[in-house]
């Protein structure tokens, strides 16, 4: 893992990537009430201010989560999410899809907290089929704690892409032609939690959880899904008979352009700080057939 130095980047590099975010728009509608329930926490897990913001807590007895109403299969995703302040070391915050069985799929966003002035760590994973170990860990280039920011997960038949305010962080192309499972047929769920994992989470379980600190909360709001497709009853909204079927045709097709390419190394260049497809010794008879089509492509 890169040392926090590596966290530092030229102002030349700070105002490039200020504008690129500032720039992305996204619309968002709808009520939290509508779209999600609170599933453990024993009252931990609130949503307020009339359905617009939905809090998770977490002290020593329990963390608590939530998951969506609604299955996808397919779609763009967006959630803002303002994560937990000052010394949060212990703690993770996970925000994901999966769905459900012994075979799952899941795409997973986790946010691994650390003493106050420290980065946080995006730690990002794709299962498919139940298996993972395909994970990519990443600073960001804000603080995640001072206000609400984007984190999107766009899943369509020709990839899975990460983004950060509109900035791709990861993408894991469809290579079933190399064998490699792709989640494809399972539909998911939209889940989150707020959890104590230090024995593990900061600086590989050095640094443990400052009980005084505590509830822990993160905060979330301005869900947005106008762009997934709802699974229900064996069908997907986003069928031919669907009013949005054009619209949802593009999505399904969706690649990177060349600007978004540009962005993706770029942040893979200044901010990754783990990469499953460089770690040799964790792959000694070779690395997963992915990470060397990628590497070729």
């Amino acid at each position: 893992m890169a040392a926090s130095s590596s966290f530092l980047l030229s102002p030349c590099l700070v105002f490039i990537f200020v504008a690129l975010s500032s720039s992305v728009l996204v619309a968002f509608a709808g009520n939290l009430y509508q779209d999600f329930d609170i599933t453990w926490g024993d009252g931990r897990g609130k949503i307020i201010n009339n359905g617009q913001v939905l809090t998770l807590s977490l002290d020593k007895s329990s963390g608590s989560g939530f998951q969506s109403n609604n299955q996808f299969l397919y779609g763009k995703i967006d959630m803002q999410i303002k994560l937990v302040p000052g010394n949060s070391a212990g703690t993770v915050t996970a925000y994901y899809l999966r769905s459900e069985g012994s075979s799952w799929d899941e795409i997973d966003f986790e946010f691994l907290g650390n003493l106050s002035g420290d980065p946080y760590i995006v730690h990002t994973n794709i299962f498919s089929q139940g298996k993972g170990n395909r994970e990519q860990q990443f600073y960001v280039w804000f603080n995640p704690t001072a206000d609400f920011h984007t984190y999107s997960i766009l899943w369509n038949p020709k990839h899975i892409v990460l983004y950060v305010d509109g900035t791709p962080i990861r993408e894991f192309k469809n290579y079933e032609s190399l064998g490699v499972p792709y989640p494809k047929n399972q539909p998911m769920r939209i889940y989150s939690s707020l959890w104590n994992a230090d024995d593990w989470a900061t600086r590989g379980g050095l640094v443990k959880t400052d009980w005084s600190q505590a509830p822990f909360t993160a905060s979330y709001q301005n869900f947005n899904a106008d762009q997934a497709c709802v699974w229900s009853s064996g069908s997907s909204s986003c069928g031919s008979n669907n009013n949005n079927s054009n619209s949802s045709s593009v999505l399904l097709s969706q690649e990177l352009d060349s600007a978004s390419q540009e962005r993706l190394k770029w942040v893979q260049k200044n901010y990754m700080i783990y990469n499953y497809c460089t770690d040799t010794k964790r792959f000694p008879q070779g690395l997963p057939p992915e990470c060397t089509a990628t590497n070729k492509s």
